[in-house]
Parts: structure tokens; sequence; C-alpha cells
């Protein structure tokens, strides 16, 4: 979340930059400001009256040893007049703190100054574009028919057994779907980023520490019973690694991947959008998560871009980059490009990878911070990165590389998978 400073520095900033993202910030800037007054006031009351308590618990003493008694006695009793309207300070000083952070969670965090204004995906920019262009014939396969062709997908089956959304992978389908899963593992590995294996199941802090509580768009399972819930992503569990985290100069960056299945309640109409692979409430997906100084985060976010960029030429894939508008963003980034794949058969592109930096926004909800060599403590950047999620990179890999004798593997997976075609 913004910090208060952040807010009371240049509030008129502060709403102009919300508004870039469709969010008019005016009266929640207004009231935390004036709740914040509200408690400064009162804090300087509380400082007054502490200051008071400590003259007069001083003067009891002498007055004892003087004998005065009466006088010790009243006081004892102003003390303890001063006792309670500390403790009603108190509660006010808790409920104007309280208050202001309900405020600031409801908040999104403001985008930084290279995000292009926009209210829908149309008004995203396309910042670079690569690989090769598949020519298919116009009979071409979508992946619901190639998968239904070679016995690679089970739809109906994940129907059955769930529902709409959970598909079953079967026989070569599953054993390239690991392959995928291990070849962007080795290739995070590489490039120096640790494994980590997290949990599928979160708790309600680790939620609001990575901004996806509360859930404003209803979709994360919620297990009620035991108040956890199910991970839209492995950036959740590995990112809050260093929630209430001191990290020291020496351990930055921090540099981690993690595989983990995600659970999404994805809301839309039955159609080419969320038909076969498109769009599922359960897929896997390899995630890079960094902890960075402020000063370095965005040439992280550059090399984070490029490892992406890198995952897709080595797979041969044609793919593009959109730097999002402001409307187009997610609530807790500041900035965030995607990766689009194109599906030949389809002939559509298909987000494959968000790449995004949150700058403080989750450091301060999940109090991560470094001391620096002054000794001083400050909020660390966060940045999180799909390398990749599967389902689209399946489908368009199946439509892509479909010919009359069958699917061909691209050559970097066939060490992996065992076989070099599908057929």
């Amino acid at each position: 979340m913004l910090t208060l400073q952040q807010i009371k520095e240049n509030p008129q900033l502060v709403v102009e930059r919300l508004a870039v993202k469709g969010f008019d910030g005016k009266e929640a800037v207004d009231t935390i400001i004036a709740l914040d007054d509200r408690r400064r006031k009162a804090q300087l009351s509380n400082d007054n009256k502490a200051a008071e308590l400590n003259r007069l618990a001083a003067s009891i003493g002498a007055l004892m040893k003087q004998g005065n008694k009466d006088e010790a006695d009243k006081a004892k009793q102003a003390v303890a007049a001063l006792k309670e309207e500390q403790k009603a300070i108190a509660d006010e000083l808790a409920r104007a703190e309280s208050e202001i952070r309900q405020i600031l969670l409801t908040i999104p965090n403001l985008p930084c100054a290279m995000v292009p204004e926009g209210k829908t995906a149309a008004d995203n920019v396309v910042e670079k574009t690569g690989g090769p262009m598949p020519d298919l014939p116009d009979d071409a396969l979508p992946h619901w028919d190639l998968a239904k062709k070679y016995n690679l997908i089970d739809f109906d089956l994940g129907v059955k057994i769930t529902g709409a959304g959970f598909p079953v992978y079967v026989g070569k389908g599953a054993r390239l779907q690991r392959a995928l899963i291990q070849f962007f593992l080795d290739q995070a590995g590489e490039a120096g980023y640790v494994e980590i294996q997290p949990p599928y199941v979160v708790n309600e802090a680790s939620g609001y520490g990575t901004g996806q509580l509360p859930d404003k768009e209803g979709q994360m399972y919620y297990v009620g019973e035991d108040n956890l819930y199910l991970i839209p992503t492995a950036e959740v569990p590995v990112t809050n690694l260093y929630r209430d985290v001191i990290l020291s100069d020496s351990d930055l960056p921090v540099k981690n991947c993690a595989y983990s299945a995600c659970f999404r309640r994805e809301a839309g109409s039955y159609g080419k959008d969320v038909r076969g692979l498109n769009r599922l409430h359960q897929f896997d997906k390899v995630e890079i998560v960094r902890i960075e100084k402020p000063e370095n985060s965005y040439a992280a976010l550059e090399q984070m871009k490029d490892h992406v960029q890198g995952l897709l030429d080595k797979l041969q894939l044609p793919w593009h980059i959109l730097r999002l508008c402001g409307g187009d963003m997610s609530f807790t980034s500041a900035i965030t490009f995607d990766f689009e794949v194109f599906s030949a058969a389809q002939k559509r592109w298909l987000e494959v990878s968000s790449v995004s930096n949150f700058e403080t926004y989750q450091a301060n909800r999940l109090k991560c911070r470094y001391r620096g060599e002054d000794k001083k403590t400050r909020l660390c950047h966060t940045l999180n990165g799909s390398a990749l999620a599967l389902p689209r990179i399946m489908a368009a890999l199946l439509e892509n590389n479909q010919t009359p004798e069958g699917i061909v593997v691209p050559e970097v997976l066939r060490r992996y998978t065992g076989f070099d075609i599908i057929n």
C-alpha cells in the first residue's frame, strides 16, 4: 500500500497519478490527511500528558518525604485522572491509525511516469515484436481439436470430476506439460534464481501482504473452515517469505523462482476467449520474484523482461511485449509489461506473462525492509513475472507446430519429453 509519507508529501500528485489508473482518489486522500492531523494532535496531547505524569510522579515522593500527605494525595488523584485521559487518547490514536490503514488498503499503487494513459487493453502500447510467425493452412486446427485428435488433454473429464476450467492432461500432453515446467525452472536456475517449492494455500496475512486481499474481484478460492486461500500465483507465498523481514544490504538482490499450480475464479462467458486452454480455473506456472534496492529495481525489471523474451525465443514462438496503460494495470503494480504469443490457428494473441515492478507498494504491506550501510532501514522494491504461464504456451505450441505428420516438439524441450513429434 501507499505510505502515509507519499500522500502527505504531495497529495495532489497522488490524486493525479491515481487518475491514470481510473481511480478517483481525492476523497480518500483528503480523509487520510484529516485523520492523520487528528492522530498527530492526539499524539501531541498524549506526549504532554505523559510529561505531566512524570512531573507529578516525581513530586509525590518529595511531598511524602516532606510529610505533606494531603498534597501527595491530590497529586495521586491527578495522576489517576491523567491515566484515564491517556487511555482515552490511546483509544483515539488506535481508531485513527486503523481508519487510515483501512482506507490505504483501498487505494491502488501509483503508476510510474512511464505508464501510458488509457482505459482498456486497446490503449496498451506494443513495445517490441519478435519470433517466427508460422504459416499454417486455412484448415489448421485450434488446440482444443488437436488435444482431442492426439489424446493430449481431456476437457470433458475435467468437467466430470471437477467442473469447467479444470482440464486433465493425458499421455504425451502430460509429459509436454511437465517438460515445459522443467525447462522453465532450469532456465531460471541458470539465470541465478533460487528455486522455492511453496505451499499452495496461504493465510490471510499473506493475502494482504501482496495485495490479493481485500479480494476486490472475487478471484481467490477460499477455504472457509481454516480461513485459508488457494494461491492465484506463486508470487503470493514466495514474496511473503520476506514479510516482517529486515534484509541486510549484502542480501540483495533476492532472486527466487517457483513452480506452482495456480487457482483463479476467472469470470467470463463461454466463447473463443475462454475455450480450451484460453482461460482456466487451475493452471501451472513458473514464477520469478525479486527483492531489490529501490535504485536497482528498474534495471532488474529489464533483466526480467529479457529473461521472458529469451524463453519465448528458445520455444520459437512469435511474441510481442505490451506496456500496459493505466486502466489495464493491476491494483498493486507501478508498471507492467505483458508478453503475448500468437496462436496461429485461433489467429489471436494470447497473454503468457506479466512482468511487474511494485516499487514499495507490496513491501510496505509486508514490512519488507533492508538495512543500508548507514544502518538505517528502508523499504525494498518487489518485482515478479510469469516465466512462464503454461496453458496458453501449450495452446500456441500445439497450434503453431502442427504439420500433416503430427505436432513437432520444439528442440529445447526434446531432452525433457523424450520425443520430438506427437502423432
